[in-house]
């Protein structure tokens, strides 16, 4: 038997792929003779892959993911973002396997979740590890921000009426105008590479920083990383002034507070409805709340 989280569970009912559960016995077992490794205790973790640990013939620590098929951007964008970073903000790469959806990586440590560390010394940590990644990367064949708007906008859409209307009209409306304006506002000759889901479960001890890990993979402007870092921690957004996080993430990395501002106004919506999906409770509740609180506001 194979242990899969409650989360990656949900996931694979709501793309409605439950024979892929059936197959992931066999499928770990191919890959463990097909790549040498032995594949041990796995990760409770995530909510789109099978995570456990691995280790190489040679002894070597390692980590195996096998991605839900049909969920998200595919194991193949990961595994581009990873061979272009090279290891620097990511995990290395060791194989990939495209038609099992699979990924052997490096083993890094605790997850920056379980370190306790204050909101403020997690974002400056995360904004300096996206950095990292961001780079030029033309041609490399990877969606662009203005096509993630564009998905976005239409998930929101589409699972807002599925989920029978979890939160305002209003709020909805605000993230889809957002979307808009992002998507407008892409050009190709300013775009880099970036995470795509920076936050502090996906940030693991490395060599005495961190690495990034389950890397979305977008050519699209770097506010985009930071409207993540936006949707994260809800109910801090709204301890305050909610502009406020916008403005000092631009400021600690030399980017706009507008792009920024909007790319969490559609990552808080988006999540929070996801996260309702796949029952993946209280954060949905919460970053729906926060959408709601912040509805219409804009700073521009």
């Amino acid at each position: 038997m194979i242990e899969v989280p409650d989360a990656v569970r949900n996931k694979v009912r709501a793309a409605g792929v439950e024979d892929w559960l059936e197959r992931l016995p066999a499928l770990v077992t191919s890959l463990e003779a097909d790549w040498s490794i032995t594949v041990g205790r796995p990760y409770t973790g995530g909510s789109e892959a099978f995570v456990a640990e691995a280790t190489r013939a040679d002894g070597a620590s390692s980590i195996l993911k096998v991605l839900v098929p049909g969920v998200g951007n595919g194991s193949s964008n990961e595994a581009m973002v990873l061979r272009i970073v090279g290891g620097e903000g990511c995990p290395a790469l060791y194989r990939y396997d495209a038609d099992r959806g699979a990924l052997l990586m490096e083993r890094l440590g605790r997850p920056m979740f379980e370190l306790g560390l204050p909101l403020s010394r997690r974002l400056e940590i995360l904004c300096d590890t996206a950095a990292r990644i961001w780079r030029p990367a033309p041609d490399c064949g990877l969606p662009t921000g203005a096509e993630k708007a564009r998905w976005l906008a239409d998930f929101i859409a589409r699972l807002w009426e599925e989920l029978d209307h979890p939160c305002s009209e209003k709020a909805v409306e605000h993230a889809l105008v957002s979307a808009r304006r992002r998507e407008r506002a892409h050009r190709d000759e300013r775009a880099v590479l970036v995470h795509g889901d920076v936050h502090q479960l996906n940030a693991l001890q490395s060599d005495g920083g961190f690495k990034l890990v389950d890397p979305d993979g977008l050519l699209a402007e770097a506010e985009y990383d930071l409207g993540v870092l936006m949707r994260g921690d809800p109910v801090e957004l709204l301890a305050g002034d909610p502009f406020e996080r916008a403005r000092w993430l631009a400021a600690r990395t030399g980017l706009d507070p507008v792009a920024t501002w909007e790319w969490g106004v559609i990552e808080r919506v988006s999540t929070g409805l996801l996260c309702t999906q796949i029952r993946l409770q209280p954060l949905g509740r919460d970053t729906l709340r926060a959408a709601e609180a912040v509805a219409g506001l804009s700073m521009s």
